[in-house]
């Protein structure tokens, strides 16, 4: 009796057990249960006017037609009980990786996120990586965990990204995820033309993992940079963690520069003197050949430029104004050696600094330079740089480099003059009203322009008359606008603006009478004084004569910086003005007077770049970069990818779409070395040097710089390389 209840108990317990198993396999199961997205998930939207199909499945098919090409749905999503977001992305393109942005929007944020390079955002999550040519991946992006400690978060400032953002690795992360209305899948730095999918996309349930640095509150997160101006919390390949690591560093830099002095087939200056050979001028010229341009040496031998910007100990200088409690053991008083490192700086950058009114900054990478080479540690960098450059294939010193440094003359550079920058005597120059960006555009009509131009070249007299000077740039990145742009600004500017006197006097030889001209335009001005004196905003009828008229003064610019510059500088190379972006207008005016058109622009190829219709000149590339979140910085830079070997094949298929395009004369990378963790004066705070903060070369990158440069000129002569 009592086994036979024994063995009922026992079996009772088993059906028990098992029941209770059914239940809980049947609450792992609801669990996993992940969120599937399809054509079924929202109202899809497409992206940039790209072709978009969505085909069953959940697979959704898009060629772009612009830069920017994707998708998005439109819905209510409550994303708090999913960990990540997770999708296959197939780039289908033999031309160009795909840089892929993710991004969703909360009720903050209703319009789209198109800065990607900001601190969080609120209500915007961004994750981003690339997807490499004739590729398949299965991505997935962590999404935001709820913050233990917001406090942190909000004391971070001047910085593009941050120390939480790298963390999580995305680039925006201040999200609801209980109220998403949109969530967005797209390419961006496209080609026309390019196809791609996306498919499998779901968010995969599980708790969010808060990353053990979001855990500590602000007495055990700050100070969260170390004494090399490194990341604390994190560590990874080459990491400094001793004056005795940059000691070892430099001894097995030194043997790998023994092993690798440079390509054998380069003459002095780094072109190419086992090819073809021409007229040695003694300067720098450029020449089509077969079809292809080139830069010409001051041998006469074949030159392609392949070189960096900013070759400086001054990379990472950063703000301390309100932001101390960041460092690490910063030096507290004179006697400290590392004292002077508060007043080094970057000459070219360091007017951005002053105009912001920062007072106080600390230069990491030159103190760590001090530590590594000694108390000369300027010239032995300046030895070293040029050692480097022609070990890694590079043959270039670009822009905004150390002047001394460029002035061994050792290594071939380039140079440039911003006459953005007012000359002393005249503190009252005349800049165009309302020309946001970067540089503001001058009044070329003003008489002193002409005078600002040839003081600025004049101030760079010994690089004039250099061979090693390849030629100049003039300004960078003006912010040209719409084609009705300039002159609609300076027709709201004073009557005493050149640039408006010559446009309204065109207006009466175009119009005669005022009453002419009110008709055209709707307005109702008494007289030409009238509306020379006005400052109002014109009507929509003046937008064609304002973009006629714009063409005057953009002519007018190129025209004064062209004949100035020939007049001092005859034998240098006027290569433009850096265009990031620039309306076909603008560069068609621009081909009449430049002897090099210049672009920085972040993509990932230039397989497909011309210039338009019926120009033909040479084009250099001044500005380019990858950059990731694997080795310790809060951004990637202007593109990104995913890890170092991505951006090391990026770095390659970026130059060789270069040397195969026969426009192409040469690309500068941007920068030497990594931008501070914690921010220059403008945040940015990019992962984009060839060396980091404390001097060590990221040897994926320079394995790939190596493989272009010693066989950069075989490729661009005979088209091999891909």
């Amino acid at each position: 009796m009592n086994g036979r209840m024994k063995t009922l108990r026992i079996m009772r317990n088993k059906r028990m057990f098992a029941a209770a198993l059914a239940g809980l396999m049947t609450f792992v199961l609801v669990a996993k249960e992940n969120l599937k997205i399809d054509r079924q998930s929202g109202e899809i939207v497409p992206i940039g006017g790209c072709s978009l199909e969505v085909k069953d499945g959940g697979v959704f098919r898009i060629v772009s037609g612009q830069w920017k090409a994707g998708f998005t749905i439109k819905g209510n999503f409550d994303l708090r009980d999913y960990k990540t977001i997770r999708f296959r992305v197939t780039n289908k393109s033999d031309v160009t990786a795909l840089y892929l942005c993710c991004d969703f929007y909360d009720s903050r944020k209703k319009g789209e996120f198109k800065n990607r390079v900001n601190k969080a955002v609120p209500g915007v999550y961004e994750a981003v990586g690339d997807i490499p040519c004739k590729s398949s991946v299965c991505v997935e992006f962590p999404l935001n965990p709820d913050m233990p400690h917001p406090e942190v978060n909000k004391a971070f400032r001047l910085m593009d990204g941050t120390p939480y953002s790298s963390e999580l690795g995305v680039f925006s992360y201040d999200c609801n995820l209980a109220d998403i209305h949109s969530i967005s899948l797209a390419g961006v730095c496209l080609l026309p033309g390019v196809e791609f999918e996306i498919s499998d996309i779901e968010f995969v349930r599980g708790l969010r993992k808060v990353p053990e640095v979001m855990k500590r509150d602000s007495a055990g997160f700050f100070p969260f940079v170390d004494r090399y101006g490194q990341y604390k919390y994190r560590e990874w390949p080459d990491k400094v963690h001793s004056d005795k690591d940059l000691k070892t560093a430099m001894k097995k830099e030194a043997a790998e520069l023994a092993e690798h002095p440079g390509p054998d087939d380069w003459d002095v200056y780094g072109g190419w003197k086992t090819g073809p050979s021409f007229e040695a001028t003694g300067h720098f010229y450029v020449r089509k050949v077969d079809g292809k341009w080139w830069m010409i040496d001051p041998e006469g031998h074949l030159f392609w430029s392949h070189g960096v910007v900013r070759v400086t100990t001054s990379c990472c200088v950063t703000p301390l104004d309100n932001r101390k409690f960041y460092f690490s053991d910063l030096p507290r008083d004179t006697a400290d050696i590392f004292w002077q490192f508060y007043k080094t700086r970057d000459p070219l950058l360091y007017p951005y600094y002053k105009a912001r009114g920062i007072k106080e900054t600390y230069d990491y990478s030159s103190a760590n330079a001090y530590r590594k080479y000694g108390q000369g540690y300027k010239e032995a960098f300046a030895d070293i740089a040029h050692r480097r450059l022609r070990s890694w294939g590079m043959n270039t010193l670009a822009n905004s480099s150390d002047p001394e440094i460029c002035a061994m003359d050792r290594t071939v550079y380039n140079e440039r003059v911003d006459l953005a920058a007012p000359l002393a005597d005249y503190p009252d120059w005349p800049i165009l009203e309302g020309s946001k960006g970067w540089w503001p555009f001058l009044d070329p009509f003003d008489s002193r322009f002409r005078l600002c131009v040839r003081a600025h070249l004049e101030a760079k007299k010994s690089q004039l008359e250099d061979p090693w000077c390849q030629g100049f740039y003039v300004d960078n990145e003006i912010n040209w606008g719409q084609q009705s742009h300039l002159a609609s600004l300076a027709m709201k500017a004073s009557p005493k603006q050149a640039a408006k006197a010559v446009l309204v006097d065109e207006l009466v030889r175009r119009y005669g009478h005022i009453d002419k001209l009110n008709k055209a335009w709707g307005t109702g001005f008494t007289s030409w004084k009238a509306l020379l004196e006005n400052r109002k905003k014109l009507p929509a009828g003046a937008e064609k004569d304002m973009a006629e008229l714009s063409l005057l003064i953009v002519r007018e610019y190129f025209q004064n910086v062209r004949d100035v510059f020939k007049q001092v500088a005859p034998m240098k190379l006027y290569m433009g003005c850096r265009f990031a972006g620039a309306p076909e207008y603008v560069v068609r005016i621009a081909s009449e007077y430049v002897d090099v058109m210049s672009y920085n622009d972040y993509t990932f190829t230039r397989a497909a770049f011309s210039l338009p219709q019926g120009i033909d000149l040479p084009v250099i590339y001044g500005e380019f970069h990858f950059g990731a979140l694997d080795r310790g910085l809060f951004h990637t830079g202007q593109v990104a990818t995913f890890n170092q070997g991505n951006r090391a094949r990026a770095y390659k298929d970026f130059v060789l779409s270069c040397l195969n395009n026969p426009q192409i004369i040469g690309t500068n990378w941007h920068q030497f070395s990594d931008q501070p963790c914690t921010g220059r004066f403008d945040g940015e705070d990019f992962q984009v040097g060839l060396t980091d903060c404390c001097d060590n070369p990221y040897p994926e990158t320079i394995e790939a710089v190596r493989e272009i440069g010693y066989n950069m000129y075989e490729t661009r002569y005979y088209g091999t390389g891909r």
